[in-house]
């Protein structure tokens, strides 16, 4: 483990160190740990690539004192990484709110920004309906809210089980208890995320990368062809898998970047 000093605290990374190939940055969701991205930071690292995967302000190992949890923020710790780093052509990869987090880096830096992978991204802020926000407010009160989170973190791989998947949902549950850190996450539940419905002035390739049986739309192909729309960029979809499929479904995802990444060193 590694830490990336920022103005407020430290955002914690792996680094799965490939030969001097291409750097790619990887970003969580929110509750989730940087761990969800080990079988993705592997394949790439043993494909020669650089693999620098942070967790969120707040989550995992990072720092509880930062004061914005936002996907803005979380966009300026990546781009921060991938400078530290010494990145060039940077691909990046997201994960939920994570995948807002790396669009709007690659739209904020286009210079810096040569690809984007969006795994069931969140561009647009979900409507909740009363009876949700009710039920999002009892799963997020204490003492209950460390396992009612960790059991809807379960849920949401809907379709195919990752190997390792009861010690990952055991490194959320410790993330979650201590109350600090439990604050911050809130915190990132919370923020009000800005819509990312344009992304003028971002010239990174792009590829939507969606769960066919991702339980949080009503729609999972719906919602790729539109997130596809925006980025100006192909989906792939995936069978056998909910919401996060760099876990549940690494040998599929693994290739879909490969791709992207040659497509980004041809583009040069």
């Amino acid at each position: 483990m590694h830490h990336l000093e920022r103005p407020e605290g430290r955002i914690a990374y792996d680094l799965y160190d490939g030969d001097d190939g291409a750097l790619v940055v990887c970003v969580p969701g929110m509750f989730d740990h940087r761990a969800s991205f080990r079988f993705v930071g592997r394949a790439l690292a043993a494909a020669g690539y650089r693999v620098a995967v942070m967790d969120l302000r707040g989550h995992g190992d990072s720092d509880t004192t930062f004061t914005a949890h936002d996907s803005r923020a979380a966009a300026s710790d990546a781009i921060a990484l991938a400078e530290e780093l010494g990145g060039e052509r940077v691909v990046m990869v997201g994960n939920s709110m994570g995948a807002a987090a790396v669009t709007i880096a690659a739209i904020d830096r286009p210079d810096l920004v040569a690809g984007i992978a969006l795994l069931g991204p969140f561009l647009r802020q979900p409507a909740l309906d009363p009876p949700t926000r009710v039920m999002m407010r009892i799963l997020l009160t204490r003492p209950w809210a460390p396992r009612a989170l960790t059991f809807w973190y379960d849920r949401l791989h809907t379709g195919r089980t990752p190997k390792g998947h009861d010690e990952q949902k055991e490194r959320v549950l410790r993330m979650l208890r201590p109350k600090e850190r439990f604050r911050a996450i809130v915190a990132t539940i919370n923020a009000q995320n800005e819509n990312v419905d344009t992304t003028e002035g971002m010239t990174a390739e792009a590829v939507v990368i969606m769960g066919e049986r991702d339980p949080d739309w009503k729609d999972p192909h719906a919602e790729a062809r539109w997130v596809s729309s925006v980025v100006g960029g192909r989906s792939v979809m995936v069978p056998d898998c909910g919401h996060y499929a760099q876990a549940q479904r690494p040998d599929v995802v693994a290739p879909v970047l490969v791709d992207l990444i040659e497509r980004v060193a041809a583009d040069a």
